[in-house]
C-alpha cells in the first residue's frame, strides 16, 4: 500500500504541473493573438489617415491596448493624442 502511495503523489503532483504550465501557454498564446490584431487595427488606421488625419504610433504596448480593448481601446488612444 505504501509503495502505491510514493507512487501515486508524485504522478498527481506531476499531473497538476502540467495542467499548470499548459494553462499558461493558452494564455500567452492569447497574448499573442490579441497583440497580432491590435498592430492589424492599428495599421489599418495609419493607412486611411491620410484621410482621416488621425495616425497613432505602433509599438508593443498601443498594440496590446488594441488588442484588449478591441474598438473602444483605439478611440481611447485617439482621444489619449487629442489632448
Amino acid at each position: 500500500m505504501e509503495s502505491i502511495l510514493t507512487l501515486a503523489i508524485p504522478v498527481v503532483i506531476g499531473l497538476l504541473v502540467v495542467k499548470l504550465l499548459l494553462s499558461q501557454i493558452g494564455c500567452l498564446w492569447k497574448l499573442v493573438v490579441n497583440g497580432v490584431s491590435g498592430f492589424i487595427c492599428l495599421w489599418l488606421l495609419n493607412m486611411i489617415s491620410a484621410y482621416t488625419g488621425i495616425s497613432l504610433e505602433i509599438n508593443l504596448v498601443t498594440c496590446l491596448f488594441t488588442g484588449f480593448l478591441g474598438t473602444p481601446g483605439i478611440i481611447l488612444l485617439v482621444l489619449g493624442q487629442m489632448m
